[in-house]
């Protein structure tokens, strides 16, 4: 996977979107962000400034394209590239309801099966250039279920990021790989 040939990348989650803060799956709906969650884009714009980063991989869904515009205003240097496979899983019939009801190993009606959104996770990953020479790391902007299949498919630990919060993914000296905790900007206000 060419991404997975950079030393160190970032996933930054989207800000928060009101199905986030009424406890709904989102899912594949295109759902912008609420007011906390531009809050929460601009906090972690400045929070994350002077990332060393080298190019920008954006899911599709406009929470996810929100965010970036955010970060994108700050860096200048830098623009958006859409990744479409990084977008979030689709839960069909369940997208809208509680996320009490989230069963990760069923497909519900209409929606992606694991294993097709990990092979649509793992081609997205795929699609993304291997680093030039001294190139800074990338930087995705996507959802919570793009980081927790990364981490699977790295064989890392998975914490479940806050909205606006960033994870660094990078090689330990052994040749595998880390994960940092998600780091939310100090601004940020407690997440459900």
């Amino acid at each position: 996977m060419s991404l997975f040939l950079h030393p160190v990348f970032f996933l930054l989650r989207h800000g928060r979107t009101a199905q986030n803060a009424a406890g709904l799956i989102a899912g594949a709906t295109d759902a912008p962000l609420d007011a906390e969650g531009l809050r929460q884009a601009e906090a972690a714009a400045r929070r994350w400034q002077a990332l060393p980063v080298g190019r920008v991989h954006v899911s599709p869904l406009l929470r996810a394209r929100q965010t970036a515009e955010a970060v994108l205003r700050r860096r200048p240097d830098l623009r958006m590239t859409p990744a479409p496979r990084l977008a979030e899983r689709h839960w069909g019939i369940w997208e809208g309801r509680p996320r009490a009801i989230l069963d990760r190993a069923a497909t519900p009606e209409g929606g992606e099966s694991p294993q097709a959104f990990r092979a649509r996770i793992a081609a997205g990953c795929a699609a993304i250039p291997a680093p030039a020479p001294g190139e800074a790391p990338p930087l995705l902007i996507a959802h919570s279920g793009t980081a927790r299949d990364i981490a699977v498919m790295l064989g890392v630990p998975f914490i479940r990021p806050p909205n606006c919060a960033l994870i660094r993914y990078h090689r330990d000296p052994d040749g595998g790989w880390r994960a940092d905790p998600p780091e939310p900007p100090a601004t940020l206000s407690p997440q459900p």
